[in-house]
């Protein structure tokens, strides 16, 4: 079974273009809703973020503590990087899970912010960079989420800038309103299932 993994910056469009693939039948696993669900799911996980940030980092009743995490490691490079050493392995673990109880003959593929940041893109076997300029996608997600562009920027400045990622991907999908991207992924669709079945 080929693995694709799918990334793009904040704001460039990388889940409605996964939802476009969905449509056509292709499973995805969503890397940052996994990763939510392992950090309350994952006892190993668990201990891990208890043992680093202490045991206020979960309520009572198993919850995660989010604005107890939130306030350590947003201006925090350190912490963050810590956080992320902790949750990445077990969103891998669980990605492994997922995929192996897909009975597609065909291709899977991972949605992931961070698919190069966290070296996620060494499970796929090709990885889609979706892109947009910088201004078009803090525009977008001002207009998504209702936050300010300091925020935005801050959220983006945790990625690679897009120079390297589109040098780290295999493929390419421009969503800057200058092409049309269901032909793309229609071509990028059949040229995956001819690489599947190749395999």
């Amino acid at each position: 079974m080929l693995k694709v993994g799918i990334t793009g910056g904040i704001g460039s469009g990388k889940s409605t273009i996964s939802k476009i693939f969905e449509l056509l039948g292709i499973p995805v696993f969503y890397a940052d809703d996994h990763a939510k669900k392992v950090m309350t799911e994952d006892p190993i996980l668990m201990d891990a973020i208890k043992s680093t940030f202490g045991n206020e980092a979960y309520f009572d009743d198993g919850s995660l503590n989010r604005k107890y995490i939130a306030h350590i490691v947003f201006n925090d490079a350190n912490q963050l990087a810590k956080l992320n050493a902790i949750v990445h392995p077990a969103t891998f673990r669980a990605f492994d899970i997922w995929a192996a109880q897909i009975k597609t003959p065909s291709y899977i593929l991972k949605e992931a912010a961070l698919l190069f940041e966290s070296n996620a893109h060494l499970m796929c076997d090709k990885t889609i960079m979706v892109y947009a300029p910088l201004q078009m996608r803090i525009s977008r997600v001002i207009a998504r989420d209702g936050i300010t562009k300091a925020e935005v920027e801050s959220r983006n400045s945790k990625q690679f800038d897009d120079e390297l990622k589109l040098k780290m991907a295999d493929y390419v999908i421009n969503n800057d309103d200058t092409e049309l991207v269901i032909p793309k992924i229609l071509a990028l669709h059949e040229h995956f299932l001819t690489l599947a079945q190749a395999q």
